[in-house]
């Protein structure tokens, strides 16, 4: 009986998960004004005709970096918590974070010999 209970509150979240922002978005749409003219559906930049294509090739290392810088930005966020903590913690969590940030490094060293940090102009 109580383990199908808990089927039940399962069942009700995701149909509140569901309902709710359906719920939302149509309630927003009747009530949000809507009087579309050719200005207002126009591309707009900064305050200027645009210019040329919207479509621009970016080269892939600019991605690479990128998604390096948020791998290790976050990775670091993690450090926090166990600088702040550190006292009360102990020699176990000291080891663990030493991993960790070995683990970081060898992340860095195989990003360096694959040559993803160097930036060509091509």
């Amino acid at each position: 009986m109580e383990y199908s209970n808990n089927y039940v509150i399962v069942a009700i979240f995701i149909a509140l998960g569901i309902l709710l922002p359906v719920v939302a978005l149509t309630v927003g749409r009747f009530l949000r004004p809507s009087k579309p003219t050719e200005i207002k559906q126009s591309t707009y930049e900064s305050g200027n005709e645009p210019v040329g294509v919207g479509q621009v090739r970016f080269n892939i290392r600019y991605y690479l970096f990128a998604l390096m810088f948020v791998i290790f930005d976050v990775e670091t966020v993690f450090l926090y918590p166990w600088a702040v903590a550190y006292q009360q913690l102990g020699l176990f969590v000291l080891i663990e974070m030493l991993i960790f940030v070995a683990l970081l490094l060898v992340g860095l060293i195989y990003a360096w010999k694959k040559k993803v940090l160097k930036w060509n102009s091509i």
